[in-house]
């Protein structure tokens, strides 16, 4: 059994996070006195930083660039961990690291929030990590088939070995390829700030609603180019709730398929807290 009672998130950078108002606000409906903290830590320092962590930890938030280094140095890994090969939380115990993937949970969790479900296509925009759980996201909510759009398309071909494990296709094109395929939902895994131009119109007239993982600098120049088409646009902020809400299911259960006791309660305070200034 874990009895430790400190957690944080770690990531380079971290001043950003809001993930300890998120989680503080869990636990707090929770009645668990638990420590929920930041750090900065680059994928240099990170295996020394874990070995360094004591018997006071029970667990760890991740954020880039340490993700895929935690799923290598993880000793087990669940579902959506393993197709992945990204890691955004790990559950300190005394085999070591259990690694999970809660931001592809989160991501179908706000697909369903917005109505996209049992999506025929989607359109996945980036090739990295956040760009594969998209892909696992699209296919977990429905969608037969995924076009991934990167600016190296060479980058994202690992992503077409995800289709058998899927169950659907992944067909990957370049960013800018002209050819613009009616899609029921757009996913947007590109770096804050990302202006593709007449691209981003061409994309938003045939795309569906936009759900832009970033939630800083919003809106972006994606969602400005869907507001320009009259398309919907979303931020990352629900994503984020709600792969916070997973994980605060492995942090007190050890497993993000268990729901927690008073969980819409919880949901209710972490949404306020992700909300607040």
């Amino acid at each position: 059994m874990l009895t430790g009672r400190r957690l944080a998130v770690w990531g380079d950078p971290i001043a950003h996070s809001r993930s300890p108002r998120l989680h503080a606000a869990a636990y707090g409906v929770l009645g668990l006195d638990w420590e929920y903290g930041r750090r900065q830590v680059d994928e240099a320092r990170f295996a020394d930083a874990v070995e360094g962590l004591d018997a006071d930890w029970r667990g760890l938030s991740l954020t880039m660039p340490l993700k895929h280094a935690a799923a290598r140095s993880a000793v087990s890994l669940d579902d959506d961990a393993r197709l992945t090969g990204a890691v955004n939380t790990f559950l300190l115990t005394e085999r070591g690291p259990r690694g999970f993937n809660t931001d592809v949970g989160g991501l179908a969790r706000a697909l369903d929030e917005i109505g996209v479900r049992e999506p025929g296509a989607v359109r996945v925009l980036g090739a990295g990590a956040t760009a594969t759980s998209a892909v696992v996201a699209a296919a977990r909510a429905g969608a037969g088939l995924i076009e991934v759009r990167a600016r190296r398309p060479e980058a994202a071909a690992p992503l077409v070995a995800l289709a058998d494990a899927l169950g659907g296709v992944v067909r990957v094109v370049a960013l800018d390829d002209p050819e613009f395929a009616p899609v029921d939902a757009t996913i947007a895994a590109l770096p804050g700030g990302t202006d593709l131009g007449r691209v981003a119109d061409q994309l938003a007239s045939v795309s569906g609603p936009l759900v832009d993982v970033v939630y800083g600098g919003w809106p972006t120049p994606l969602a400005q180019a869907w507001e320009r088409a009259g398309g919907e646009a979303h931020d990352g902020l629900s994503m984020l709730l709600h792969q916070a809400l997973l994980q605060v299911r492995v942090f007190v259960g050890g497993d993000p398929a268990i729901a927690l006791e008073h969980e819409a309660e919880v949901l209710a305070a972490m949404r306020t807290a992700l909300m607040g200034d």
